[in-house]
């Protein structure tokens, strides 16, 4: 695999991780602060659905680079 690609990977494996974090600690601080400011309920599946579509996001981008890793080995 060639040095370019594997900065490029890892660029992409950093954004992964970075996106994971974040949408876990908003997940975390909305569906605490919803109760506690008083916002129905319907909000905190809204959260709920943004938090799934992260992530969803996230597996999507590692099955890219788990292909691309697997391709490079066959090469």
């Amino acid at each position: 695999m060639s040095e370019e690609r594997d900065k490029a990977l890892a660029k992409k494996g950093q954004t992964v991780g970075l996106v994971i974090a974040i949408t876990m600690v908003l997940w975390l601080i909305a569906n605490l602060a919803g109760p506690a400011l008083g916002l129905p309920g319907r909000f905190a599946l809204l959260f709920d659905f943004a938090a799934l579509a992260a992530l969803f996001w996230a597996m999507v981008v590692i099955y890219q680079m788990w292909q691309a890793r697997q391709a490079d080995k066959k090469s």
